[in-house]
């Protein structure tokens, strides 16, 4: 029936429960099952509550965040932190959020779990991270988890239907596009792009009327509100910005793929938890690990999808960085020409950048 939602809908509902704190039951084809509620959101009741349950109850954290608390991740790329019986709220959330891990850097020794299984655990990492929220989550097991999911009116999601909609991304529709007047070309054009799995929207910005037949003058950029907006010194996405739509009006036509990947894809919230771990001294990279993420969780697919879309099949890419340029040529779009775009160092960034030379390999 279709008013009965799908797994990309189950997985948007799982989503926005994690964001408000409220548990979700994941399941395997072996009938095990575990509830998961984001740590970051995870009230004293509900832990409580988790408790009571009466299974062994863990903090799953990514191999990055145990690698810097010194916690065995026997489960390769994440590891299941078992909670002592008298840790509270804030132990438990302190596993998970770097903030505090100067003041008080000995919160263990951390025993982690070895046995079992971990795929529904790495359910969990992945939710919380496409939640925008920090990759944790606290998990326990319980019986006959599709019952208790529809006695307390929990999302069920069953690991074999959502494992393939999680490592891929979601298909793109666009919803609308208009005539859009700008500074740099009053021959402008927006094209707004929905996800089907009720994610960020992402948008095209056509300047002039590029030849579809011809490589165009593209950019992915994501989007960036403190550089974008707020004019932000710490970072060079605000001039990149600036600098390429002016580049594309100059020329008189490119197309600029705006991608609400937010912090290298960790959304506003991580990526201020990582400006405050750079004021405490650690690079960009280094930030990122601490909070559990990789050095850069964006999908640049995306991009190459939107240009299928509009008919485009090569590029000259504003860029200074080779992994996308690598991406556009792995996934159908030939790149012609490489274009640099150094605009935009301070004082402030200068560190920054050269963390993204050295470990990011940009070509700066």
């Amino acid at each position: 029936m279709s008013l009965i939602p799908d797994i990309t809908e189950l997985l948007a509902r799982a989503r926005a429960d994690l964001r408000m704190g409220v548990a979700v039951a994941l399941t395997d084809d072996s009938g095990f099952c575990v509830l998961a509620v984001a740590t970051e959101t995870l009230s004293p009741q509900r832990l409580a509550d988790l408790r009571g349950l009466g299974g062994d109850l863990v903090v799953t954290i990514t191999d990055r965040r145990a690698e810097t608390l010194k916690a065995r991740a026997y489960d390769g790329d994440l590891a299941r932190v078992l909670i002592p019986a008298d840790a509270d709220i804030g132990w438990v959330q302190a596993v998970a959020d770097p903030s505090d891990d100067l003041n008080a850097p000995m919160k263990g020794p951390l025993m982690t779990e070895r046995q079992g299984n971990a795929n529904l655990h790495r359910i969990a990492i992945a939710l919380t991270k496409t939640a925008r929220l920090l990759p944790a989550a606290v998990v326990v097991p319980v019986e006959d988890g599709r019952a208790f999911a529809a006695a307390h009116g929990l999302t069920c999601i069953d690991h074999t239907r959502a494992a393939p909609h999680l490592a891929d991304r979601s298909t793109l529709h666009e919803v609308v596009a208009a005539r859009l007047p700008m500074e740099v070309s009053e021959a402008g054009r927006l094209h707004v792009f929905r996800p089907e799995d009720g994610g960020e929207e992402h948008y095209a910005v056509e300047i002039g009327r590029p030849d579809r037949n011809k490589p165009v003058l593209a950019r992915l950029h994501s989007a960036c509100f403190t550089g974008d907006l707020m004019g932000s010194l710490k970072c060079d996405c605000g001039p990149q910005l600036r600098g390429a739509l002016a580049q594309m009006g100059t020329e008189g036509s490119g197309v600029l793929l705006y991608l609400n990947q937010e912090g290298r894809g960790i959304g506003l919230a991580n990526k201020m938890r990582a400006y405050f771990l750079q004021d405490q001294g650690f690079d960009t990279v280094e930030a990122n690990h601490r909070l559990g993420f990789e050095d850069d969780e964006r999908d640049f697919r995306l991009g190459s999808d939107i240009l299928k879309s509009l008919g485009f099949g090569s590029v000259r890419l504003l860029t200074n960085n080779p992994a996308k340029i690598a991406m556009m040529e792995r996934t159908g779009i030939a790149v012609t020409e490489r274009v640099p775009l150094k605009v935009g160092e301070t004082a402030h960034n200068r560190g920054y950048l050269a963390t993204k030379a050295a470990k990011s390999g940009h070509l700066l």
